[in-house]
């Protein structure tokens, strides 16, 4: 079989299922009737998805990095996280790395360890941890996503917030990035947080306008160009970010999909709006957290 055709018609479908539907199997009934037959759904279902096998860019033992497993206090008990720094730096301005609806995963660690190479302490927060952790099962875990409430996330985050303060290597300047899911809880996390310095939302669902003046810390939100779902938001959120004077910049990436950061991906994955961002990300948390 040739090497199979993937439509924005596909990309759209897949993005209903992992963010609104959950249901794969509508998903793969509306994947077969686009792609002509089973056998070729079945061939591009893998290139719509994260591949694990493709997660680890910067490996876990790299001898650059100190890495840990860690717990801090949350609501309503321990949070599970993981945490890079550059090996035998001290004290580093602090970023917490928010994961998507599939949770605290290989890929989001690898993010972590990205991250921390940049001169950062990093910790990604397993937000699933009063569900009892990430399972292996990304449809589990998105299932998972839900159950818990956005107050209990909120609490978690603005802990983690409280923990990086106050961490031995951090210099005490925190800020936030996150993809997906995780860039609306940046988003939400700076409507909560005075102590946020900076937040990165990286095609993130917006706050209420009216959530808007709780802002302190200076926000860069990136969006996809095809991301109609997300993007609808945009303009409310940017008229009412104007309207209360907040320290922002948005940055709209056209034709390419919501996660296009994710290069475990390779139908979404786009490594020019990606490198893109990462480079504008990291310049902008060097300067708000210094």
């Amino acid at each position: 079989m040739e090497h199979p055709k993937i439509t924005q018609a596909m990309i759209s479908a897949y993005d209903e299922y992992t963010h609104l539907t959950l249901d794969r199997r509508d998903f793969m009934r509306k994947l077969r009737a686009l792609a002509g037959s089973g056998a070729a759904a079945a061939a591009i279902a893998p290139m719509l998805a994260a591949s694990k096998a493709a997660a680890e860019i910067i490996p876990e033992n790299d001898d650059r990095l100190t890495t840990t497993d860690l717990t801090y206090r949350g609501a309503p008990g321990d949070i599970k996280a993981y945490a890079a720094m550059p090996r035998d730096a001290t004290k580093l301005p602090a970023v917490i790395v928010i994961h998507e609806n599939r949770g605290l995963n290989k890929h989001i660690k690898d993010v972590t360890r990205r991250m921390a190479l940049e001169g950062f302490l990093a910790m990604a927060p397993d937000l699933l941890s009063p569900s009892g952790g990430t399972p292996e099962d990304e449809d589990k875990a998105r299932e998972m996503i839900g159950a818990i409430t956005q107050d209990i996330y909120g609490s978690n985050l603005v802990a983690a917030v409280e923990f990086l303060k106050s961490h031995q290597n951090s210099t005490g300047k925190v800020g936030a990035i996150g993809f997906c899911w995780g860039g609306g809880q940046v988003n939400r996390l700076a409507t909560l947080s005075p102590d946020l310095k900076a937040g990165v939302a990286y095609y993130g669902a917006q706050v209420p306008a009216e959530e808007v003046p709780k802002i302190s810390a200076s926000l860069m939100l990136h969006y996809a160009g095809l991301d109609d779902r997300i993007n609808k938001g945009i303009d409310a959120y940017k008229a009412a970010l104007e309207a209360n004077k907040k320290d922002f910049q948005i940055f709209v990436y056209d034709g390419v999909n919501h996660a296009f950061n994710n290069d475990t991906s390779s139908a979404r994955y786009n490594k020019q709006a990606a490198d893109l961002a990462w480079s504008r990300t990291v310049e902008f948390l060097k300067q708000k957290l210094s």
